[in-house]
């Protein structure tokens, strides 16, 4: 790890970052210590100052990180880590540390909005609340929810093909709602769907 730059006191700041969603979910310090630990076993490894000790984040509460990527700056004195979280990263609860806004309003990116709408789906499945769409096509089951997958896509070809820019995004809006119930009643996750597009995306790239 000679390439990372450590301060006066061996550490190194660390931004650990969505690796899906690419939110900022904390800003931490590591050693060189915790920095090999990190890449060895893929978890996140940082060192807390106010305990002067390594820590293995989630070993206690159970909210641990798989670490895809650690990236280092241009400087070498700053590194990111890329994890997949298993729970929130903040002791509040809260899915990031930095969830409080102070000034601007925050600017909510596509990957927020679909992750957003696939935990409200699931949850709506496991808790079937009454009157809720959601739960009436959970109810009425696959049949129900491929029939409306048809519906919406016939929508948006009929949008599309009249030329209706607006009714095109309101169709499309419906089709991907749609698309993602299906899915939760499948139990097929929208991160597999991402999978197989990177796959096929890298598989081009590298045959160019």
């Amino acid at each position: 790890m000679n390439e990372v730059k450590y301060d006066a006191n061996g550490l190194v700041p660390v931004i650990i970052q969505n690796a899906e969603t690419k939110a900022v979910l904390t800003l931490a310090y590591a050693t060189e210590e915790a920095v090999q630990k990190t890449i060895e076993t893929n978890e996140t490894w940082l060192y807390s100052r106010s305990r002067n000790e390594l820590w293995n984040k989630g070993a206690t509460s159970g909210n641990t990180q798989q670490v895809t990527a650690v990236r280092l700056d241009c400087d070498g004195d700053s590194l990111i880590y890329e994890v997949i979280p298993n729970g929130p990263a903040c002791h509040t609860g809260e899915e990031s540390c930095f969830h409080n806004t102070i000034a601007g309003t925050p600017n909510e990116s596509a990957v927020d909005m679909f992750s957003e709408l696939t935990g409200l789906i699931e949850k709506r499945e496991q808790e079937m609340p009454e009157g809720a769409y959601t739960t009436y096509l959970f109810e009425e089951g696959v049949d129900k929810i491929c029939k409306k997958v048809g519906e919406e896509a016939a929508e948006v070809i009929i949008a599309a093909k009249n030329r209706d820019p607006k009714e095109l995004a309101m169709e499309t809006a419906d089709l991907f709602y749609h698309v993602l119930v299906l899915l939760q009643e499948q139990k097929v996750g929208l991160d597999e769907v991402i999978d197989v597009l990177k796959e096929r995306h890298a598989t081009k790239t590298a045959s160019k």
